[in-house]
């Protein structure tokens, strides 16, 4: 088989192609092969190669004119109007006529003022290759070899540009000549092409639209040729070979009813194989143990390869089964739909009819009942009917009503199969299927071949049935109910041992808390990745280890990989909103995502202890409130002296009264998405105006203790600027910056699954890294002055007593100041270590 169907064979006996054997394995493999009379090439697939995701080479129907034989009478003329051409690109698929020896015309373009106006012609050469030649203005470009004279179909594309009279001619992908200087004339630059002009394919005008030779005229066919007034790029001529169209400055596009077809030449049909993004495969050279490259749609030997483990497990769920389920399918049928082994079926392209049969046959017995309990060897056949399904390639003049009960046929039974009761036996075939993450990919397939539905008219497909879904559009969404899917991927795919890829995590307790969808985007038949935003409804009582406790939801996306089973990631997603029953999520990508419920491997924490927690801050914080309420009162009735210090005291008590008042009462501003915003934003200007404050304290104590060059009153506005000019800033630039993210999902605080909590994180740690350095100078200066007064005061006292008062003497600075200068929060990077923790910090800090 060419390499896609080997490796669809495979893939549909639950094996993969042959991986490529280490340097240590050629040798014994080599001689295996030789010994079961293997010879020659045989397909493998690459290790780390990305050929595995390769879509077959697509069927691309189009009219073909043929020109058989060399006449002076056979020719097409292309019905458009042609401006002048600065810059031209013409491609097109071609076989030759291996029989002509002649220079052949592919085509000509002609106006009045110059009949050799841009013209391709070609010949075969003595060594069997086609050489192309590009004619401008009459200039000749040199006859050079583009692509063998097999009689097979090639593409080619010619371009040319005014500047430099840049040219290049294209096969296969691949350039196989260019120069500059086609058709300068003297000093002058070159001319464009001029326009108004006749274009012919197939016939050398020797005058304007007429006086064709059949000695210069082209035999072979011809098709899909196309032409833009611009030179396309290496990535657009891959495209264009791969027959998709590039519309812009797109000036001809190949179609019948644009061409005056002279009536001798013939007009068929032809289904053209349009290349994928590679063209040659890795293939192991049996003789030699050397590898190296073939085409990818020659016909080679190939081995399907299994694990030890699944293989035995194959084995023995066809060892161990009944047949009930093939037996009554195949008996309605009345042919084998569900063949006797999993191993020796044969894969063969289905048509739409015969796959409509089987799944129609297939749901009635699946619904009926008649099977209430699949065993691994049904399981697996079903699997093995939907991945042929899956790989149909629908054909032009296909009914579409077939096709979408087909669509709905396909629905079912994949939602059958993902019943509870089946919850077991997909755990028997989980070596060779890793979880029922499979159904989800083969849906996606399936998604994709529903496109000829889609209409100008109707632009939107709905399929539903049991708990699968699929919506079709130019988005694609899937999603999957609360059947064996969920269970599976709870106990089984989430908690595997195996280490996890880059930007991926391993979550052992989690289990998943949605329905999981897929979403998908393609343009041009293309998958391209979006920008999503989506809800997710919680399913209640989504962790049976965790009665009674109100769930805490974490995000995470499901990549799906059938061979893993599904790998779990946050990556690139993020909490938008959650709600109890719900939550809205963005994701920078199209995947498949589901909510997941997670249980930590760190302690957590129970309802109780939650209880706690918040009603010790609570109490802490009112307690605070009220203690800078008074000293703040006081501060003003008393007649403290005005200076530096108690105004900065007083900045510092403001600031952090109010953020502890709005904190006390944020939980109540959580229903309204306005209110909770206004007060995430004054939390974090108060919060973050107290700790410059805080920096402030510990500036004003460096000042005593080093000497500053700087008046009272210079220091004083340098203070305010620090103290609120700081803040503003910070919460200006953050909301300007990250306005959509900036609002945690569950509390009216910032959002930190996000990088916006460093806008609080960051700034606070630096300001404790400074007051840190402050309390350190402040205490060797502390300590050293009381040891030069208890030198002079008590220079007889004991060693014990001098000890004491210089313990003393660092401890009282340490206790005073660790409140003041906000270092007591320090201890919140360890809260995460124990339950201890919090309640240490929560009451150092709410009432600090």
């Amino acid at each position: 088989l060419d390499w896609w169907q080997a490796d669809r064979y495979c893939q549909q006996h639950f094996a993969q192609l042959l991986l490529e054997p280490q340097d240590n394995e050629q040798g014994s493999f080599s001689k295996l092969l030789q010994s079961h009379h293997v010879r020659g090439s045989v397909w493998l697939q690459e290790r780390d190669s990305v050929l595995h995701k390769t879509k077959r080479r697509r069927g691309h129907t189009v009219p073909v004119l043929v020109f058989r034989d060399k006449t002076d009478t056979k020719y097409v003329k292309v019905l458009s109007d042609f401006p002048a051409l600065p810059a031209v690109t013409a491609c097109a698929h071609l076989q030759w006529d291996t029989r002509s020896q002649d220079i052949a015309t592919i085509f000509s373009y002609a106006v009045p003022a110059f009949i050799n106006e841009f013209q391709l012609r070609g010949f075969v050469d003595e060594e069997g290759f086609v050489r192309f030649a590009l004619i401008v203005h009459g200039h000749h470009s040199p006859y050079l070899p583009v692509f063998r004279a097999d009689g097979q179909w090639h593409h080619f594309c010619v371009t040319w540009q005014q500047d430099n009279g840049t040219w290049a001619i294209y096969a296969d992908g691949k350039r196989r000549a260019a120069a500059s200087g086609l058709c300068s004339v003297g000093p002058s630059a070159p001319q464009a092409i001029s326009g108004q002009g006749t274009f012919i394919i197939g016939q050398d005008q020797d005058s304007l639209g007429g006086t064709f030779r059949a000695k210069e005229s082209f035999s072979g066919n011809i098709t899909d040729l196309h032409i833009w007034h611009k030179v396309l790029s290496t990535e657009h001529i891959e495209k264009v070979r791969s027959c998709l169209v590039v519309e812009q400055d797109l000036l001809f596009g190949w179609s019948s009813n644009a061409l005056e077809v002279e009536s001798t030449v013939q007009t068929v049909a032809t289904q053209l194989l349009c290349p994928g993004p590679v063209e040659e495969c890795r293939v192991l050279e049996v003789g030699s143990s050397g590898f190296s490259y073939a085409s990818c749609l020659q016909p080679l030997p190939f081995i399907c390869h299994y694990s030890k483990d699944a293989y035995w497990q194959l084995k023995r769920a066809q060892l161990e089964s009944s047949h009930a389920l093939a037996s009554r399918v195949n008996a309605l049928a009345v042919r084998t739909v569900i063949p006797d082994s999993v191993f020796t079926s044969d894969v063969q392209d289905m048509n739409l009819s015969v796959a409509l049969d089987a799944l129609d046959i297939l749901a009635a017995v699946l619904r009926e009942g008649e099977v209430p309990v699949l065993e691994p060897s049904d399981l697996l056949a079903v699997l093995q009917l939907l991945k042929q399904v899956s790989d149909l390639e629908i054909q032009e003049g296909d009914e579409l009503e077939m096709l979408e009960q087909l669509g709905q046929y396909y629905m079912e039974v994949t939602g059958l199969i993902l019943e509870e009761q089946n919850t077991g036996t997909w755990s028997l075939i989980s070596q060779v299927i890793r979880g029922p993450m499979a159904v989800v990919e083969l849906c996606d397939r399936m998604g994709s071949l529903l496109v000829p539905l889609l209409t100008t008219e109707r632009t939107k497909i709905t399929i539903q049935r049991g708990n699968i879904g699929l919506h079709r559009v130019t988005v694609k969404n899937m999603w999957f109910g609360y059947g064996s899917l969920q269970r599976c991927l709870s106990s089984r795919a989430v908690s595997q041992d195996t280490a996890a890829p880059d930007g991926a995590q391993k979550f052992p307790g989690a289990s998943v808390g949605t329905a999981v969808i897929s979403a998908t985007l393609l343009s041009e038949q293309q998958e391209i990745s979006a920008a999503v935003r989506y809800r997710l409804q919680h399913r209640a009582q989504v962790a049976p280890g965790l009665k009674g406790n109100f769930p805490v939801f974490s995000l995470v996306l499901l990549h799906v990989s059938p061979d893993a089973g599904g790998m779990w990631s946050t990556a690139g997603c993020s909490v938008a909103k959650s709600l109890p029953d719900s939550t809205a999520c963005f994701c920078n990508h199209t995947t498949n995502f589901a909510i997941l419920l997670q249980v930590y491997e760190m302690e957590q924490r129970t309802t109780k202890e939650e209880f706690t927690l918040q009603t010790l801050t609570f109490i802490g914080c009112g307690v605070s409130f009220c203690a800078l309420m008074v000293t703040f009162i006081l501060f003003l009735v008393v007649g403290v002296p005005k200076s530096e210090r108690t105004t900065v005291h007083k900045n510092l008590i403001l600031a952090l009264a109010a953020g502890e008042a709005l904190l006390m009462v944020s939980e109540l501003a959580k229903p309204s998405q306005v209110l909770c915003f206004m007060v995430t934003a004054f939390l974090h200007l108060f919060f973050m105006a107290a700790f410059s404050w805080m920096l402030v304290e510990g500036l004003l104590l460096w000042s005593k203790v080093v000497a500053v060059n700087m008046s009272e009153g210079r220091r004083m506005k340098f203070y305010y600027v620090t103290g609120w000019g700081l803040p503003v800033l910070i919460v200006g630039v953050t909301l300007a910056s990250s306005f959509n993210k900036y609002v945690a999902a569950n509390h009216c605080w910032l959002n930190v699954q996000t990088n916006v909590i460093w806008a609080f994180v960051g700034p606070v740690l630096l300001i404790l890294a400074v007051n840190s350095l402050v309390l350190l100078r402040v205490v060797s200066v502390t300590v050293a002055s009381a040891r030069r007064r208890s030198r002079m005061l008590t220079p007889n006292s004991s060693l014990e007593s001098q000890i004491g008062a210089q313990l003393w003497a660092t401890a009282k600075p340490v206790l005073v100041l660790l409140p003041v200068l906000g270092l007591t929060w320090l201890c919140g990077l360890l809260v995460h270590l124990s339950i201890v923790w919090a309640y240490v910090f929560i009451v150092l800090n709410s009432l600090q």
